[in-house]
């Protein structure tokens, strides 16, 4: 890769765009809190609340069980990292930087997958019962809802004759769905399913019970080292949804400063109806996820068929 000035310049836009992601994270996960506290009719704690957790967190002792290995201390700066990686390839306020040419959909799916084998082993490692049934829950999601993002991604990327995540947002940009338009919605909308289960949303999660469900891992972790794992997660809601937006809601590249406003807006919504529908549905037992994820298997499947008949 040849890097002059220019090239330069675009890769501190794509490591700007990490660092604004990252800071954007908490916002949006406090901004989803509130949403939900106003419709349960309640006040909330306001969207700063997740920086100020955070900020505390840090000045907190960190506590590690006795019997924890070196999974449970290196976990939290890998969940960081990989979702910092990510969001600094992403082609979301620009598509000129050189690390858009590594935004590959199989690498993409490749760090999500280190991310949850990291997150669940660490539950295991730290030696806690309720730490390592979060941990088989999580996984047990993973198999469940990566074939529906893999096949819904796969059939976008033969439409688009790539893997690249730049160049599909380019395609996408010039002919929406290229010669398979109804396959390209039908991935849309398993892609969309997937996003809505891998933001951690109800019925497939319950943020305020995660000793209970798949955020059980995060059971043994204190001080430091919880506020880098709450701040991975939070960047990991924030990079699948920027994913699902630069794929299907892709927008022309103007000028950084407005593909910037224009991302944040998509954001917002995205999350505002993630927020509606979340806060639509019941609680459900974990067991059942597998019917319902079925449901958007379905519909990845049938985006392929309609590729395969050019619809």
């Amino acid at each position: 890769m040849n890097f002059d000035l220019t090239s330069l310049c675009w890769l501190l836009i794509g490591l700007l765009q990490g660092l604004i992601l990252i800071i954007i994270a908490p916002l949006m996960a406090g901004i989803s809190r509130q949403i939900k506290a106003r419709m349960q009719s309640r006040r909330g704690p306001g969207i700063l609340q997740e920086y100020r957790d955070i900020i505390k967190l840090f000045t907190r002792q960190d506590v590690a069980p006795k019997n924890a290995g070196f999974i449970f201390r290196v976990m939290p700066f890998i969940v960081i990292g990989s979702m910092l990686l990510l969001a600094t390839i992403l082609p979301i306020i620009t598509v000129g930087s050189p690390l858009g040419s590594i935004a590959d959909l199989i690498a993409i799916i490749y760090i999500f997958a280190i991310f949850r084998f990291f997150f669940s082993l660490s539950g295991l490692d730290s030696g806690s019962p309720f730490a390592g049934i979060g941990a088989s829950r999580e996984l047990m999601l993973g198999i469940l809802v990566e074939p529906i993002l893999m096949l819904a991604l796969i059939v976008v990327a033969i439409i688009a004759g790539t893997t690249n995540v730049t160049q599909i947002n380019l395609f996408f940009i010039e002919q929406w769905g290229g010669q398979a338009p109804t396959a390209a919605i039908l991935a849309l909308a398993a892609c969309a399913f997937a996003v809505f289960i891998e933001m951690g949303k109800i019925p497939f999660d319950y943020a305020e019970a995660e000793q209970e469900l798949q955020e059980g891992p995060l059971t043994e972790y204190s001080g430091a080292s919880l506020a880098l794992v709450k701040i991975g997660l939070s960047l990991k809601q924030i990079v699948i949804v920027s994913l699902f937006l630069a794929i299907f809601f892709p927008s022309p590249d103007v000028n950084i400063f407005f593909l910037l406003g224009l991302f944040l807006i998509k954001l917002f919504v995205v999350f505002v109806i993630a927020c509606l529908i979340e806060n639509s549905l019941c609680r459900g037992r974990f067991l059942l996820t597998s019917r319902v994820t079925w449901t958007g298997f379905g519909v990845s499947v049938l985006a392929y068929v309609f590729y395969l008949v050019s619809l």
